[in-house]
């Protein structure tokens, strides 16, 4: 598709997106353009915040699946470069022509664009496939479009996962993910409720917005950060009704533990969804619950396996 790799130079391809989620849509996008660098440079320019953000009528909350940490974190494993242009209304009136030129040929000088088949930049959306061709061929880069990855006939994207989290869906959110679903926070001080009733838990701030699964009860693994045992754990997500609680947290059980964990970093991954939060009538129903839930979790967790972790991040 045009860009004939220049003699003598090392190879640069690039992929451009929002990437958020870096789901398995966005992994195809990402393996063809390190295909094409062979061997060289691969890098994935995304945005910051996201366009939908600055662009909305209206604005619209949207934490992210993969905060900007973890966004780097994730391609670095995979060798890629990740640049993050600040996204405002002046970068998205640039022309397609003055967008290549400033964005990609001058910092980056590729020898290929890999974007995806719906993909397009510039005032108005200009800036297609088939433009992007035209603008590649006069300044020396091919252009290839990948395929939107399809699953149950529609296509997989950061905002059908965001659904499905926002559902408590975790198994069909993991599966397009092409890994478990995680969260890393800090282990603080809480009220200690969980301990009085005999399942004490960990509470977590997480140190990113990132998107939270729905309320409700889940099957998770969890580690201390920097550690590579991975423990079983259910997980509470609500403002504990039982209780009159108002405030939503994030409180982790881990299943034949008792360690002090405060101050230290906990990354949880999603297994399972289990069952909505519930108010129960007293402290001994929740109890009973509890217990019920403890036991689902390892049934869930055992036949799982414990996570095992691949480039670019965990793929429990």
């Amino acid at each position: 598709m045009g860009g004939a790799r220049r003699a003598g130079r090392v190879s640069t391809a690039v992929a451009v997106g929002v990437f958020d989620g870096l789901h398995r849509g966005h992994a195809l996008l990402i393996d063809r353009a390190c295909a094409l660098a062979e061997g060289g440079r691969c890098v994935a320019i995304s945005f910051d915040p996201h366009p939908d953000l600055v662009l909305a009528k209206e604005f619209r909350a949207l934490p992210p699946l993969t905060p900007l940490p973890e966004k780097h974190e994730r391609l670095a494993a995979l060798g890629v470069e990740l640049h993050v242009l600040p996204f405002t209304r002046e970068l998205a009136a640039l022309s397609p022509e003055a967008f290549v030129e400033q964005h990609l040929v001058q910092p980056f000088a590729p020898q290929w664009l890999v974007v995806g088949d719906d993909f397009a930049l510039g005032k108005g959306r200009a800036g297609n496939v088939m433009r992007l061709r035209e603008i590649g061929s006069a300044n020396g880069f091919g252009v290839e479009s990948v395929p939107l990855l399809q699953e149950g006939g529609s296509p997989v994207s950061s905002s059908r996962i965001r659904g499905l989290l926002a559902d408590g869906r975790i198994a069909e959110a993991n599966m397009f993910l092409g890994r478990s679903y995680s969260l890393v926070g800090l282990v603080v001080h809480g009220d200690q409720v969980g301990r009085k009733l005999g399942f004490p838990t960990a509470n977590l701030r997480l140190h990113d917005e990132k998107q939270v699964p729905a309320n409700g009860i889940y099957a998770v693994w969890a580690r201390v950060v920097g550690e590579e045992r991975w423990r079983m754990g259910a997980m509470s997500i609500g403002v504990r009704p039982t209780f009159g609680g108002q405030v939503r947290t994030l409180e982790v059980h881990l299943l034949d533990f008792a360690a002090d964990l405060y101050d230290r970093d906990l990354e949880v991954r999603f297994v399972a969804w289990q069952r909505s939060e519930l108010r129960f009538e007293n402290a001994q129903a929740l109890v009973e619950a509890m217990g019920r839930d403890v036991l689902e979790a390892r049934q869930h967790l055992a036949a799982q396996g414990v996570p095992v972790d691949a480039p670019g991040g965990p793929r429990a």
